[in-house]
């Protein structure tokens, strides 16, 4: 019996040692050697790559001289905050409509997922500079002009930020709403119907029958809208990343710290969120 189990886990090891080899040399090797650099000083010469020790200077850089990364970090904290429960409530929209017995409705799911297909950067980019991404004739309403008026206050750029970028925001919604789709087409039908000889209403039924069923999604879909909204190719952070990774004064060095400055503050965001989300479920559902 021991040797049966010893030869399958040896079975089991050589199926993912490809993937465990590939993840040490192109993923786990440079992001510690990109660590390693974001407390060097980086020189890029014909001799190779010179190194120079130089401590936390980069990371202080990052927060006392660099103006544009703390303010573009800024604006990607509040953006983050106000796009992530618009694609979350939208996608749990969507998936609870196209989860009823509707004509047309693989139609339907397809249009939903095509732009996850084809909204690359460079397209995203040509969408965005054509005035797509807004909502049309948007310029003609009153409350339009009167935001572009005075866009100083915390609501006013709420606001001027969702009429500017409702569309694009919307349409990183494709991979939640299958996600939302699949977990809704799971649950028992009969739980439901137990629901209403109870008296339960649609809407008390999705208080307390859907909505505790689908938690557990909720929270891997603000996972990964929170992953993929840090990661989008036109992210600024991103831009201002790759800009100082070729400039003579910071180099690769000073790339690698804002990079890992970024990565911990993702990852701050994801376990605040999840956390907070956990608790609540925890604190409702039980």
């Amino acid at each position: 019996m021991k040797g049966l189990k010893a030869k399958n886990s040896l079975v089991g090891l050589l199926f993912v040692s490809p993937w465990i080899i590939g993840f040490l040399i192109f993923t786990a090797f440079p992001l510690l050697y990109s660590l390693f650099l974001s407390f060097q000083k980086v020189k890029i010469t014909t001799s190779g790559i010179q190194t120079e020790f130089i401590k936390f200077e980069n990371f202080q850089y990052a927060f006392v001289v660099d103006a544009i990364f703390t303010e573009r970090l800024t604006k990607y904290l509040e953006e983050m905050i106000i796009s992530v429960p618009i694609i979350i409530v939208f996608s749990l929209i969507i998936a609870l409509l196209l989860n009823q017995k509707v004509k047309f409705r693989g139609m339907f799911r397809t249009i939903f997922f095509l732009p996850v297909i084809i909204a690359s950067g460079p397209v995203m980019k040509e969408l965005i500079d054509q005035g797509i991404t807004t909502i049309p004739t948007i310029e003609k309403y009153a409350i339009y002009q009167a935001l572009i008026d005075s866009p100083d206050g915390f609501f006013n750029g709420i606001l001027l930020y969702l009429i500017k970028n409702l569309i694009m925001i919307l349409w990183f919604s494709g991979v939640q709403i299958l996600i939302f789709l699949a977990a809704l087409q799971k649950m028992d039908k009969q739980i439901y119907e137990a629901a209403k000889i109870d008296g339960a209403s649609n809407w008390e039924s999705f208080w307390k029958v859907t909505l505790p069923s689908i938690f557990p999604m909720i929270i891997v879909n603000t996972i990964y809208t929170i992953v993929m909204y840090s990661i989008f190719s036109l992210n600024p952070i991103i831009e201002h990343i790759q800009t100082n990774m070729f400039k003579v004064d910071t180099g690769f060095g000073y790339a690698s710290a804002l990079s890992w400055i970024y990565f911990l503050i993702i990852a701050l965001a994801l376990v605040i969120s999840v956390g907070a989300m956990t608790l609540k479920g925890k604190k409702n559902y039980n």
